[in-house]
């Protein structure tokens, strides 16, 4: 996808133009990321005589986690990589929960593994994610992965900056030397956004519940990155005339699913802007296809060390 020339974020400028943002297709570009990894798949299989394989954790009911590893569980089927779906009831044991990881991170044919968030009260998810082995975490969220993270060091990234990142790839941003603001902190995006932005040269500016000046923060962007889960938090008049704007936030709400931007004021502002739902959503499980081909290259050729 092209860049809009009415905005130039490859040199660290912008026109200060308005007009009408240029959507980012994350549903095609996804696409394309998953006709790329069933590629993928298919020369590991032809190498090595078995496909990679991902093993989904999911305790108890809810709903929408159920929704969620199974659209995991479906696309992997798409790609040709093998799922391994195990469903666990509400009241399992810490124990038996580890056990099970522990069985997965010796099974020679699972390359990843997910244990679905968040869990049961009477179970810790941090504990739980970080029995995972760091060469099966395809979360990227075990403290290995987290290390090798800041430390520029070669391993698996959380799945959803990684489709951030790949995003404003091809709408042609080249970030070094770009102010970019990240809206929110949290472990699963914030934190790990953030160290993608500083590894790839932007000047990265962390926004959180205590930051005195958030829209003064957005204002001074030209990669703007917003995930908070607070709808319609970021208004048009927060946004830096030409920036590229991703909205990872999602709520359902009475007037369907909106995301933590005000479309329709981003719209008249930035140069790039994505859509809620059918921007970032579905990169995040594309990028999970990627990182699991990926594991498994790792496992052949000895491991994450």
């Amino acid at each position: 996808m092209a860049a809009d020339t009415s905005a130039t974020p490859g040199t660290g400028t912008t026109a200060g133009t308005t007009g009408t943002a240029q959507l980012i297709d994350g549903k095609a570009i996804a696409a394309r990321l998953r006709a790329q990894v069933a590629e993928e798949v298919a020369a590991f299989r032809n190498e090595h005589g078995h496909p990679p394989g991902l093993a989904t954790i999911l305790i108890g009911d809810d709903p929408a986690s159920q929704v969620y590893v199974g659209g995991k569980q479906r696309a992997c089927a798409e790609v040709g990589i093998q799922g391994f779906d195990h469903r666990l009831p509400a009241d399992v044991s810490r124990e038996d929960v580890l056990a099970l990881i522990a069985e997965l991170n010796a099974d020679e044919r699972v390359s990843g593994i997910i244990c679905q968030l968040p869990v049961p009260a009477h179970l810790d998810g941090v504990e739980l994610a970080n029995a995972v082995a760091v060469g099966k975490d395809v979360d990227g969220l075990t403290v290995p992965s987290a290390g090798r993270l800041a430390l520029g060091m070669e391993g698996l990234r959380p799945c959803t900056p990684s489709g951030v990142m790949l995003l404003l790839q091809e709408v042609g941003v080249e970030l070094e030397g770009l102010e970019a603001t990240v809206v929110g902190r949290s472990n699963l995006f914030g934190k790990p956004m953030a160290q993608m932005l500083l590894a790839a040269n932007a000047t990265v500016t962390s926004c959180h519940h205590e930051t005195v000046d958030v829209p003064g923060a957005c204002r001074s962007a030209d990669v703007l990155i917003v995930a908070t889960g607070v709808p319609g938090l970021v208004r048009g008049d927060w946004i830096k005339p030409g920036a590229v704007v991703i909205d990872v936030g999602i709520t359902r709400t009475p007037d369907g699913l909106v995301g933590d931007v005000a479309h329709e004021e981003a719209l008249a502002v930035a140069s790039h802007l994505t859509p809620v739902p059918g921007g970032v959503g579905p990169m995040t499980i594309a990028c999970l296809l990627e990182n699991t081909v990926q594991a498994a290259g790792f496992h052949v050729a000895g491991g994450l060390r």
